[in-house]
């Protein structure tokens, strides 16, 4: 029977049929393996002939077993670190959950049996495989044993000084009088290399055993690393002495922000000076950043999320929001009004305060005296007073703008209307002579008259002030270094809109994106501009879809729409713009 049973086919074979390679490639790979030795996987990515997910496909079809992506996967951080670390990096495994009485295994080499009764002996378990690319399951060691040289001698030197009860802030003393300590160089190192993968938050959360590390980048959140439950308290008190917070409450929420400046020593990234609290709140050069702190105490300890505020890279100009030309031309009109007010709609992180502040900074301010109001002020702009919101001193959005109107603005910008005294104050001063801008949590442009119609602000003045509103979401846009085209299905194109034929585009995942086929984002933008009709529905409460058919008979372009442009274009992906944005709803 075993001598009739069909014969495996080779995985290079399998990759010249799945058209991958041609038969020259995998020759020449062939000819380098017998000169050089080594997997013919690692051959042909070296080559450049194939991707490490094209291999690693192609492997665990060869050998009818699965192929994971370890980010989109469950893992139990407990199982993981079952196999010594030493180990898991030498032969590039990484165990991923309890299956039944089995525990399922990444392997990037599944053929290699002496490590496979390696693994066996350590978790003495049966051993289920995955394949994974070997990239993948070193970057997931990396995060699940928290393995950076900066970490582990900053918990092997937590670990060797003994903290008493209640004396946690002695490892998270303040830089200027203890840079060295352990906790300090930790922190600092994670802001450090947060700020270097352009994430815009830092979560800190305990989750049983460990502290969870985690960062936003392009809007998606990624686990980063793990470190021992035993150092969450003294982390919570570091960052709270640097955001000028109570160390010794932890009952109650708390927001405190810090600026830091950076720099890379022979050890590692450590900051190098902190200026704490707002009365010393500076921005005046790229290598500074502003960190905006808060606090929750949740059932598992305190939680901190950290927003990373970076000259370097903020959108100051329209020149990078990435307006199609004629949407730049109509939004420039519309701001160059004299008065009347300007609304930007979006939900959290959809970059709203970027656009205000680039047409903020578009003005002359020379010519204009120019006052915001925010909460909080996330960036200062030369030439223009901003007003940061403190409730506890009794300065809230309807106070600062009252108080505002007292100081002979032009230009005036209120950071979000959210209630109903704000949003009539700011409209009394659309019609009195005074150009507004501010922002809304909408779903669409066209839905802002609604909003503030239910907040109870009269149709007519609503009508009556607004000049135009902007929608708007960030998409991720396809790294460069790993784009490739592909072919869409036909029914996808037709249920989409888009032509038959046309190539769409794709981030196959490499070095430079972190194998996430993603690298930055872009601004999906839908302006509604105001004319009579729209004016007319807005005063007889019509719906925000009536409003929107309106706008859309005038040519204007919802933010689907939009996204789908610029997936033809080939700078984001169907799959992200379908993420982001709702379907369009037709009305008559």
């Amino acid at each position: 029977m075993a001598e009739n049973a069909p014969k495996r086919k080779k995985v290079g074979e399998m990759m010249v049929a799945a058209g991958l390679i041609n038969d020259g490639q995998l020759m020449k790979a062939l000819d380098e393996q017998k000169k050089r030795g080594g997997q013919l996987g690692d051959i042909l990515v070296n080559l450049g002939f194939v991707t490490e997910h094209d291999f690693a496909s192609i492997l665990a079809r060869q050998l009818h077993i699965q192929y994971v992506e370890i980010e989109k996967e469950y893992v139990d951080v407990n199982i993981a670190r079952l196999i010594p670390e030493e180990m898991a990096r030498r032969l590039v495994v990484l165990s991923l959950r309890n299956d039944k009485e089995r525990i399922v295994t990444a392997m990037a080499n599944p053929l290699d049996i002496f490590a496979l009764d390696d693994i066996r002996n350590a978790l003495s378990k049966e051993v289920v495989q995955v394949v994974a690319t070997r990239s993948d399951i070193l970057g997931a060691i990396s995060r699940y044993y928290g393995v950076t040289p900066e970490i582990e001698a900053a918990t092997k030197t937590f670990a060797e000084k003994t903290l008493q009860p209640g004396k946690e802030e002695d490892l998270a003393a303040p830089a200027s009088s203890n840079q060295d300590a352990p906790v300090a160089r930790l922190v600092s190192m994670i802001l450090a290399q947060a700020v270097m993968e352009r994430a815009s938050d830092i979560h800190i959360n305990a989750e049983g055993a460990l502290v969870k590390i985690r960062y936003r980048i392009d809007g998606v959140i990624r686990d980063v690393r793990s470190l021992p439950r035993d150092m969450h308290a003294s982390i919570v008190s570091r960052i709270k002495i640097l955001a000028n917070m109570d160390i010794a409450e932890k009952r109650v929420p708390q927001d405190g922000r810090f600026q830091a400046r950076l720099t890379h020593t022979a050890s590692g990234p450590v900051i190098t000076s902190i200026f704490s609290g707002r009365e010393t709140f500076r921005n005046d050069d790229d290598t500074t950043v502003d960190i905006r702190v808060s606090t929750l105490p949740v059932i598992q300890g305190e939680t901190i999320v950290m927003r990373i505020l970076s000259r370097a890279t903020i959108i100051a100009s329209f020149d990078n929001l990435h307006l199609t030309p004629e949407m730049r031309e109509h939004y420039v009109k519309l701001i160059a009004r004299p008065f009347g007010m300007v609304l930007v709609t979006g939900p959290t992180g959809s970059g709203k305060t970027t656009t205000l502040y680039a047409s903020i900074n578009s003005l002359d301010r020379k010519s204009n005296n120019i006052i915001t109001v925010e909460d909080p002020v996330e960036y200062q702009i030369a030439g223009v007073n901003q007003l940061q919101v403190n409730p506890k001193a009794g300065v809230t959005f309807s106070s600062g703008l009252r108080s505002i109107l007292r100081q002979d603005p032009d230009v005036i910008m209120v950071g979000e209307i959210r209630d109903r005294e704000t949003a009539e104050i700011a409209v009394h001063a659309a019609l009195t002579g005074h150009l507004v801008f501010s922002s809304l949590h909408t779903n669409d442009a066209a839905g802002a008259a609604s909003r503030l119609i239910d907040m109870g602000v009269e149709p007519f003045l609503i009508a009556s002030s607004i000049v135009g509103i902007v929608a708007q979401r960030l998409v991720r846009k396809i790294c460069e270094h790993c784009k490739k085209p592909f072919s869409a299905a036909p029914e996808l194109l037709t249920e989409l809109g888009i032509d038959h034929g046309v190539a769409l585009y794709h981030g196959e995942g490499c070095t430079f994106c972190k194998n996430t086929g993603y690298q930055g984002r872009i601004g999906l933008f839908e302006l509604l501009e105001m004319n009579d009709t729209i004016r007319g529905l807005i005063v007889s409460k019509a719906s925000s879809s009536a409003i929107k058919a309106e706008a859309a008979r005038g040519g204007a372009r919802t933010l689907r729409q939009e996204g789908l442009l610029k997936a033809v274009e080939g700078i984001t992906t169907v799959e992200e713009v379908l993420r982001v944005t709702m379907a369009d709803v037709e009305t008559i």
